[in-house]
């Protein structure tokens, strides 16, 4: 096996430069992709039609195309058909958000559906606003459910923003790409690249597996 790591060291920090990239798309998209998916899966379970028929289609659409294709198309199709010239970062949050939202908005709404329906009628009965309801009692109990769905979304988002790196964004598997033109090695560098996503998706499980035995304290 022809393998030198040596060769690869002066250029750890590079590659670990990258960190910041990932974690950024990461955490905003998270941020904005679970605010977005509220959104819908509210819109979803209300009784307006031709919203909830809309936000069925935007979901049908972006959990039925791949998500480089949809990240292309956000960062090359934006400035032909809008003059605007996007940021290599605003495509990817604004990509992985909308594509997140898609499929945050399914889990949440599971967890809404999964609520006992004593629930609804006690509140009804007691003359709580539908918005107070829903804010108050019905959604945290919702998202309290579907804690675990939320981390594995948080995680898949975490290793798909890998895919900036297609678009030139400076996270941890562009860098590493830079360093493999740089020596011409492919082992070494992505090992490396490999070996730092591991490390934050462990963190991250461990993470939510204290928040999760935390909230299970209040039952």
């Amino acid at each position: 096996m022809n393998l030198d790591f040596a060769q690869i060291v002066p250029y750890i920090p590079f590659i670990l430069q990258g960190i910041k990239g990932t974690l950024l798309v990461t955490l905003i998209s998270v941020v904005l992709g679970f605010v977005w998916g509220s959104i819908l899966a509210l819109i979803k379970i209300s009784k307006f039609g031709p919203l909830n028929w809309l936000a069925i289609a935007y979901t049908s659409v972006f959990r039925g195309t791949p998500l480089i294709l949809q990240l292309t198309f956000v960062y090359f199709a934006t400035p032909q058909l809008t003059g605007y010239n996007i940021s290599q970062l605003e495509a990817a949050v604004l990509t992985f958000t909308l594509n997140s939202g898609a499929y945050i908005s399914e889990t949440i709404r599971g967890g809404i559906m999964a609520v006992d329906k004593g629930q609804w009628e006690a509140a009804k009965a007691l003359g709580i606003p539908y918005r107070r309801m829903m804010l108050d009692i019905i959604l945290p109990q919702g998202i309290k459910n579907i804690l675990p769905a939320l981390v594995n979304e948080t995680i898949a988002l975490l290793k798909e923003s890998a895919l900036v790196s297609t678009i030139g964004l400076s996270d941890i598997m562009q860098n590493a790409n830079v360093v493999k033109g740089a020596i011409f090695r492919y082992f070494e560098p992505y090992i490396i690249a490999g070996t730092l996503y591991y490390v934050m998706v462990m963190m991250l499980t461990w993470v939510a597996r204290v928040v999760e035995r935390r909230m299970r304290r209040s039952d």
